[in-house]
């Protein structure tokens, strides 16, 4: 007998024991004789006759077989075979194995899954947490100076510097009343009265009150802005452009519904009074004398002070009327609103601003932007930060419109130069690594509420992405950011600069020496070429004075 590993045995009357599964058995032969064969119990049924001295088996189970050999002159042999299989090669080893493994595999996926799980977990958590911070830290508005309010129990006041506020009188209202029945004036004054509140939510005026014929409503609260004369005498456009088409569509016993505007703008304070019926309301002369300018005024017209006309006399149309005397106040100037000026006029009426007049406003509203994230950025950011801080997006902002102005950009193209010259570092608000992707999360939070477009603010995204290390250029808006980014390198003070740029990096990105960033700056300097020609002219001599500096900054260290 032979095995498949070359062990060879006598089969004897006795029979052998093996511990293989496959196996063949040979016997001597005589030419003269055919031999056949079987394996009793794995095969009941013998061989076919034949010369051959030789008889394989395979998979064989483990047991006790016996082996039969017959030859054709009658003579019969017999041995058995006894197949004991040691542990590890039998079925139910394999079998158990196959469980054990895969268990393990098992255990091990689970392992994964719940670390991967616990990973993701922790990743979503950072994730929803910088989300909020973000959010937060965009919805933090500048709000207005509480004053010194301990022993007013009831009031929780407010000091506004430039708050603009209105007043709309329904000219004649008394004569109205005689006309028309109760029922019908309610509802026309409701109906005024609901246009007009869609009005000033729309420029985010916020609205005081109202008593009988009379609206109040006031801009630049509770949010500061510097916007709110213009957009409250937009606001005042609108409901006389309103009223005039509603009296055009009045029947003739209606017809007399005319409407008085008188606007101011000044300090006043704000505050919450009452305990059960609390209401809002604004104090102050500001309030009185855009009172009287509505009085003073006439149907259909909008009256303005003096003060409001110097703030808004670059978008609209006036004609002085002369001075009128305020109490203890002396004389002040009164114009009258006619019209937006045509350029920047939507309609023939004047009413409607057009898309020039919106970019004209949003660069005024870029003031109060630039207040808001420099502030933050000032009072907010690690001590650690010492080079990508306020002064560094203030450099920037300033560089952004000196080169923007001489590659003769759009208005429009500006404003979302300096946008994402104000925001492209704010990201790091919330951590020092992929700060632009935080930036970039900022920007879609809180220029919404800077009545950005939403094609705008994509393209803000857009400049932001281009200020990564890594990230080319694709257009001249792009150029001329990554240009004022790196103004730093063509100043005279930039070694200072780059101190500061070191010891930031070093906190945050490990160590190296002060030689080893020299050679790097050196490096980056050599092969560094200003994209727009402006900065080119501007910087590049200045830039190779650097260069210089840098150089024996290196040879002697």
């Amino acid at each position: 007998m032979e095995t498949p590993d070359n062990k060879t045995q006598i089969l004897n009357g006795e029979g052998v024991k093996i511990d293989q599964k496959t196996f063949a058995i040979y016997w001597h032969s005589d030419s003269s004789l055919l031999y056949k064969y079987r394996l009793v119990p794995h095969t009941q049924q013998w061989s076919s006759w034949s010369k051959r001295n030789a008889a394989t088996f395979f998979k064989v189970k483990e047991g006790t077989y016996r082996f039969q050999l017959e030859l054709s002159n009658g003579n019969k042999h017999e041995a058995t075979v006894l197949i004991d299989l040691p542990f590890w090669k039998q079925t139910m080893f394999y079998i158990a194995l196959i469980v054990l493994i895969s268990f393990m595999i098992f255990v091990v996926i689970i392992i994964a899954f719940k670390q991967r799980i616990r990973l993701l977990t922790h990743s979503i958590e950072n994730e929803v947490r910088k989300t909020f911070r973000i959010r937060d830290k965009a919805n933090q508005r500048t709000q207005g100076t509480k004053t010194n309010s301990a022993r007013q129990t009831r009031t929780r006041s407010r000091k506004y510097k430039k708050v603009t506020v209105l007043f709309a009188d329904i000219q004649g209202f008394t004569k109205i009343v005689e006309h028309i029945n109760p029922e019908t004036l309610v509802d026309e004054l409701d109906r005024f009265f609901i246009q007009f509140d869609a009005v000033v939510e729309k420029y985010n005026i916020e609205k005081i009150k109202t008593i009988g014929d009379a609206y109040m409503c006031a801009g630049g609260i509770p949010n500061i802005n510097r916007t709110n004369p213009i957009e409250v005498v937009l606001a005042g456009l609108e409901m006389q452009k309103f009223m005039q088409d509603s009296r055009a569509e009045q029947k003739s016993e209606l017809g007399f519904w005319e409407l008085r505007i008188g606007i101011h703008t000044g300090p006043v304070i704000s505050g919450e009074v009452g305990t059960k019926n609390v209401s809002f309301d604004i104090w102050g002369d500001t309030v009185n004398i855009a009172s009287r300018m509505e009085s003073s005024g006439m149907a259909g017209m909008i009256n303005i002070t003096g003060v409001t006309y110097e703030l808004i006399k670059d978008f609209f149309i006036c004609d002085y009327r002369g001075k009128m005397p305020v109490k203890y106040k002396g004389e002040t100037d009164m114009y009258f609103v006619r019209r937006l000026k045509p350029e920047l006029s939507a309609d023939e009426t004047g009413a409607l601003p057009n898309r020039k007049f919106r970019i004209k406003l949003q660069h005024i509203r870029l003031g109060d932007l630039e207040t808001f994230i420099l502030n933050k950025l000032n009072n907010e950011l690690s001590e650690n930060i010492q080079y990508h801080n306020g002064a560094h997006t203030k450099d920037v902002l300033t560089r952004v419109e000196i080169l923007a102005r001489g590659e003769k950009v759009s208005s429009e193209d500006l404003l979302l130069l300096k946008t994402a010259a104000l925001l492209h570092d704010v990201g790091f608000l919330v951590e020092y690594d992929n700060h632009e992707d935080n930036s970039i999360k900022f920007t879609k939070e809180i220029l919404p509420g800077f009545k950005y477009e939403d094609d705008q603010i994509e393209q803000v995204v857009e400049l932001i992405n281009a200020t990564r290390h890594e990230n080319k250029p694709r257009n001249y808006l792009e150029r001329i950011l990554k240009d004022a980014d790196l103004d730093y390198l063509g100043r005279a003070d930039f070694i200072s600069l780059s101190d500061k740029l070191y010891k930031e990096l070093n906190t945050y990105n490990g160590k190296m020496s002060i030689k080893e960033w020299n050679q790097q700056q050196y490096e980056f300097i050599g092969s560094h070429t200003y994209y727009t020609a402006t900065a080119r002219e501007l910087r590049q001599v200045n830039k190779t004075r650097q260069l210089q500096k840098l150089k024996a900054l290196v040879d002697n260290k």
